[in-house]
């Protein structure tokens, strides 16, 4: 995949103010390359909400919020009381996304006979947190999962099918997977936004190695590549061929490389409305209930 092409960071920062904040970047790299690659992380860790308080005013009373210590925060899982002792499957949303987007899919997996858990992720819906890391949701994953499961089934959308997918690969417990519109790699994506910036390359080499010094887990361990080797469990990756921000060939690749996957592709959906297409979640829960 040629790293500038299909560039979602590149339509992101057409807009006036995303420009002006490109232009303030680039004038602290300008100064100081230290200050500059500083900023650039600290733009690059924080989510942009987008619709989180409407979403978090409109939840049904039967999604109760459950609030669990992680590290120095804490996060919230949503449950139901009527679907316990059932199989439970987990339920993780994408970057600046949060557990209501999964709604609909954990809906249609209480109907199908499971106990469905939404999780917000660090620093997104009701859990607490401004900035957060790939490898801190992969840990998010893990503390929830001490405390909710074994997991019958992960579902998990965009930036959080790469976490769960890690997840699976360091050892967590789960019987099948289903990764929908996975996120690009971040070795990639770190060039796509240095690229939206108007910077070079090095500047993604540089915050490569800032998350490894922070997290102490390289950027490369959320490649296909490294994740193919490593994922066994029958998984299902349901990808849109209209997608803009995780293009298909994102899904296509992680697809290959998994052991046991299988990739289904859908046409005029895009990055969210996957989440809510009704033959996209009967798709889900056909691969959850297999035996």
């Amino acid at each position: 995949m040629n790293p500038m092409s299909s560039n979602p960071a590149a339509a992101f920062y057409a807009s006036p103010a995303a420009r002006a904040v490109a232009a303030a970047v680039r004038a602290t790299h300008s100064l100081s390359t230290e200050a500059g690659t500083a900023l650039a992380m600290r733009l690059f860790l924080t989510p942009l909400a987008r619709g989180r308080r409407a979403r978090l005013l409109n939840v049904p009373p039967h999604w109760r919020p459950h609030r669990h210590r992680f590290e120095s925060g804490i996060v919230v899982s949503w449950q139901r009381r009527d679907t316990a002792g059932r199989p439970r499957v987990l339920l993780a949303h994408g970057w600046a996304g949060d557990a209501q987007q999964m709604r609909a899919l954990g809906e249609a997996a209480a109907a199908a006979g499971f106990d469905p858990v939404l999780l917000d992720l660090p620093a997104h819906g009701a859990s607490q947190g401004k900035r957060a890391t790939l490898p801190q949701w992969v840990r998010a994953l893990f503390s929830a999962s001490a405390g909710l499961g074994p997991w019958h089934g992960v579902v998990a959308h965009s930036l959080g099918a790469l976490a769960a997918a890690h997840a699976v690969a360091r050892g967590l417990t789960v019987e099948r997977l289903v990764l929908i519109a996975p996120s690009p790699p971040p070795a990639l994506f770190l060039r796509w936004f240095a690229a939206g910036l108007g910077l070079t390359e090095a500047l993604a080499e540089r915050m490569e190695q800032a998350i490894l010094r922070r997290e102490g887990v390289g950027v490369d361990q959320f490649g296909p590549d490294w994740l193919g080797a490593r994922v066994t469990r029958p998984t299902l990756v349901l990808h849109d061929s209209d997608d803009r921000t995780a293009p298909l060939a994102t899904g296509r690749a992680l697809a290959g490389a998994l052991r046991g996957a299988r990739l289904q592709v859908t046409q005029g959906l895009g990055h969210r409305r996957i989440l809510e297409d009704p033959a996209v979640i009967a798709s889900a829960m056909q691969h959850l209930r297999r035996d």
